[in-house]
């Protein structure tokens, strides 16, 4: 005979145990029983009784009666690295503090994936989308308009909703500057043929990134050349791939690298690992993401931090607005020296003894 699991409680099994009525249970269990002066003794004992037989909330269910299944999405491009994980942490902390549930989801930076995953989110009558780093945010929010999903781009911005994003421009210049003032006390200044950017794709991130490198290296050094920009896309094969052939060229990899995300500095560790310390010996690299191991390497990383907690702040912020307009809102990053290792999402959680 098969076994027949334990019915799940209801909030009609919690009123005839209570021997309050069902609307009573139901303020009581979705936060509303003070605004309709349920005595608090009252609202514990239906508590207590909703932890006893393992009552959950079917949100399907409530979705349908009240148009707000209490879901909100973040969809991102990948999930392993710091930056993004960083975000999800944050992410999630935020919408738990506003008693709804997180749903976080990548698409792999890919535009078909994005959309097919969006319409999953959205028959399960999600509440708000959060779409970061999207490769076609303008299509993503054409799905949820015809939804009627409230959503904002984070990252990388659309034209057709709310935007937060990083100071792209100013975060490269910053980068590229510490990068060149390595060098005020070296026996030999450094060229500008000796300083590369490596990695990024065509996207608005990028091509800010390359923008605010140019601009500040023409300033200090004088010159730049369209040589010195290696778009590898975000692939540590890629650009792995893209430093053998510079070696190979040139026997030697510049003494300068603006290294364009932890993806494509992935791709400069790799190679490392195939060559002998001497190759990158006197070397300076400045990575346009954070991760603290990067900055304990045996040779200088100097990184930007991008600020996801402040973005999205911002982002919950504007998504409160019934009609926010369709602008870019720019977040400062933040210079990160050599030998350091910042606090992060994480440390927000609580310590739990053994």
């Amino acid at each position: 005979m098969k076994h027949q699991g334990k019915k799940k409680a209801t909030i009609y099994d919690l009123s005839v145990l209570s021997g309050c009525s069902a609307s009573t249970v139901s303020a009581v269990l979705n936060g509303t029983w003070r605004k309709r002066r349920i005595k608090e003794s009252t609202a514990e004992l239906i508590q207590d009784l909703a932890e006893q037989h393992q009552y959950t909330a079917n949100l399907q269910a409530r979705g349908l009666r009240s148009s707000r299944s209490g879901l909100v999405g973040l969809l991102l491009p990948v999930h392993d690295n710091r930056y993004f994980s960083s975000m999800a942490q944050t992410f999630e902390a935020q919408v738990r503090s506003h008693g709804k549930c997180p749903v976080v989801v990548s698409a792999s930076r890919d535009p078909q994936e994005e959309l097919a995953t969006v319409a999953t989110l959205i028959s399960y009558s999600i509440d708000e989308l959060f779409i970061a780093g999207a490769t076609d945010p303008d299509s993503v929010h054409d799905l949820c308009d015809a939804a009627g999903i409230r959503h904002i781009n984070i990252d990388l911005p659309g034209t057709k909703a709310p935007s937060v994003i990083s100071d792209n421009y100013q975060g490269a210049r910053m980068l590229t500057q510490a990068i060149i003032k390595r060098f005020d006390d070296a026996a030999m200044p450094l060229e500008p043929e000796e300083l590369f950017l490596f990695g990024g794709r065509n996207d608005h991130a990028s091509r800010e990134r390359i923008k605010g490198f140019r601009d500040i290296k023409t300033e200090l050094l004088g010159h730049d050349s369209d040589a010195c920009i290696q778009p590898t896309g975000y692939s540590p094969n890629m650009t792995q791939k893209a430093f053998e052939a510079f070696y190979e060229r040139e026997g030697k990899l510049p003494r300068g690298l603006f290294i364009n995300s932890s993806i494509n500095f992935e791709g400069l560790l790799r190679f490392m690992a195939q060559h002998p310390h001497e190759t990158f010996a006197d070397i300076v690299v400045g990575c346009y993401d954070y991760d603290p191991f990067g900055s304990f390497l045996p040779f200088p990383v100097i990184m930007i931090r991008q600020d996801s907690e402040s973005m999205l702040a911002k982002a919950f912020e504007l998504i409160e607005e019934v009609r926010p307009a369709v602008k870019i809102h720019l977040i400062q990053p933040e210079l990160v020296h050599p030998r350091t290792a910042l606090k992060g999402p994480l440390d927000s959680i609580r310590d739990i003894d053994a």
